[in-house]
């Protein structure tokens, strides 16, 4: 039985010249698990929010949208706040107290349930989603991942018929990002809960998913099961470049053969094990810039803590970068990432320690001078580098900067930065940040919320910036990206950086902090961590006699 009907929705936003969201019509059965996808600004988000009647933004709205078979405006109050969840791209936005239990508690209390039934589904909640060792805990002391979890479960607590998620995973490690991919599953699964998910990593939707719906211009363009998404799209197809990474390799590799797509990291290794020869196992190691060059930052056993009391976030941290790296740092929510950048950037001190930029003591630059073409930071809440009405008024004298993104930004000028998609933020951002021409770059989470063609244009960026000579330092959790982009990446773990490897040593040897590329061709190939080393060492080797 459908669940979830659009007929023929179209919306523009107040002075847009075009539709964001244009002529959508599709069904929904109850318990289906959908993911829907698309490049940045393709109308994901909007079209999420048109869901969601009290999340519906100011413009112009044409068609209809029934839940289940009752038109949206039809609905009572408490059955479209109860009824239909929605969790947000960042957690920060849907919190709204204090204390875990009493975020748990929040939407329950609104809708004037007993106390005894706002007691046991709280408890009930908790205990599902792993909850009681930090139910008293203040919200913001929570990792992005647990807060993640948090606003999953507290709109669970209502008992909803179907969760929309925007993009939930943008901002999580690895490791948490699985966790959550897999509480939906069994949320699906167990509670026939009807799913309908935005994305733009695809590794593990691909894999649990019913159905794949694909935007492209406000339009929808695709409606599949995923392996015949897959198997289906053209080989020039932007949106092939998001698919899993056995997908990729397969398409890539053309063989005309026989077999099936693989759709999955086992699937994957399969294919390449009984189709490729290893006699030739690794590739060329790239040239380690940390030989060459200047030291362009350094920092020397240094502490820091927020407060007197409080545990140190940097614990005798050393580290030290030459001029014109990209290093790349990982590790979990939580951990101090973030505020490492902020000691970088001169926003934080350390109480213990020394922090050198370009060969001077952070603590003698005046704020002017550390600013003005020496250091710049993208921050990972992009929203506070907003300061105008308009994009247009946004990237005034941004005009060099803009030209280096890989997409132009000219049909947003006259919209609001915070009605944009937080893709489009990133962008637009990054433009400001590097109007201010630095010679050190800090990048906070710089490809959450971009799809995989913008993320292929920030790495051009990046790499354009180096052979400018720029000095690169990014904090992110997108493994693919890092393994890309870097010269060298290292892991924080415990106020500390724990290792430092160029990617085919760092991702070759890890199991969860890895590439999909590098755990399917583990034990067959050796050092290959991105989707272009697997292809190139399978062309390099060959096909095996009778494999095809």
């Amino acid at each position: 039985m459908e669940i979830l009907t659009l007929k023929n929705l179209s919306f523009r936003y107040p002075e847009a010249g075009e539709e964001a969201v244009r002529d959508v019509s599709f069904s929904i059965r109850r318990g289906e698990f959908v993911v829907l996808c698309g490049a940045t600004g393709s109308g994901k988000s909007t079209l999420l929010r048109l869901l969601k009647r009290e999340l519906i933004p100011l413009g112009e709205r044409r068609g209809e949208v029934f839940f289940d078979g009752t038109p949206q405006d039809d609905l009572s109050p408490r059955a479209a706040a109860e009824q239909i969840a929605y969790v947000m791209q960042h957690p920060e936005q849907q919190l709204v107290t204090d204390k875990v239990w009493h975020e748990l508690a929040f939407g329950l209390e609104n809708l004037g349930y007993p106390r005894d039934v706002i007691c046991r589904r709280v408890a009930e909640m908790a205990s599902y989603f792993g909850i009681e060792s930090w139910f008293d805990r203040q919200v913001d002391t929570l990792s992005g991942g647990q807060k993640q979890l948090l606003n999953l479960a507290s709109v669970m607590t209502m008992q909803p018929r179907i969760l929309l998620l925007d993009e939930p995973t943008a901002q999580l490690d690895p490791i948490a990002a699985s966790n959550f991919v897999r509480t939906l599953q069994k949320l699906n699964r167990e509670l026939s809960l009807t799913v309908v998910i935005a994305e733009h990593r695809l590794e593990e939707l691909m894999l649990l998913c019913d159905r794949v719906l694909v935007m492209d211009g406000g339009r929808l363009i695709a409606d599949s099961a995923p392996r015949g998404l897959a198997a289906q799209l053209p080989c020039n197809a932007p949106l092939l470049r998001a698919m899993p990474s056995a997908v990729r390799v397969y398409r890539a590799l053309e063989n005309d053969n026989q077999t099936k797509c693989p759709l999955t990291e086992r699937e994957g290794r399969a294919y390449i094990e009984t189709t490729y020869r290893n006699t030739v196992r690794s590739l060329p190691e790239d040239i380690n810039v940390e030989a060459n060059g200047e030291e362009a930052m350094r920092l020397q056993e240094a502490f820091f803590r927020y407060e007197r009391g409080t545990p140190d976030v940097l614990r005798g941290m050393s580290l030290s970068v030459r001029a014109g790296e990209s290093l790349c740092i990982l590790g979990g929510n939580g951990a101090g990432k973030t505020t490492l950048l902020g000691v970088l950037a001169g926003i934080h001190r350390c109480y213990s320690g020394q922090v050198t930029v370009f060969g001077k003591n952070i603590r003698s630059y005046r704020r002017e001078e550390l600013y003005r073409g020496c250091v710049a930071m993208l921050p990972q809440d992009v929203q506070t580098v907003f300061l105008r009405d308009t994009v247009r008024e946004e990237l005034r004298g941004c005009e060099r900067a803009e030209a280096m993104l890989p997409y132009s930004l000219k049909a947003l000028y006259d919209r609001h930065p915070y009605d944009i998609s937080g893709g489009e933020q990133q962008l637009v951002a990054l433009a400001r940040v590097l109007s201010t021409e630095p010679r050190l770059l800090l990048l906070d989470e710089p490809t959450k919320g971009l799809d995989a063609f913008a993320k292929e244009g920030i790495l051009k960026v990046i790499r354009a910036l180096k052979e400018q000579g720029m000095t690169i330092i990014t904090v992110t959790h997108d493994v693919e990206f890092a393994a890309r982009c870097a010269d060298r990446c290292a892991m924080f773990f415990r106020g500390e950086i724990t290792s430092v490897a160029t990617p085919r040593v760092f991702f070759a040897e890890n199991s969860f902090y890895t590439t999909a590329a590098a755990r399917m061709s583990r034990d067959h190939f050796d050092g290959a961590v991105t989707v272009e080393d697997v292809i190139a060492l399978c062309r390099e080797n060959g096909i095996k006699d009778g494999a095809l």
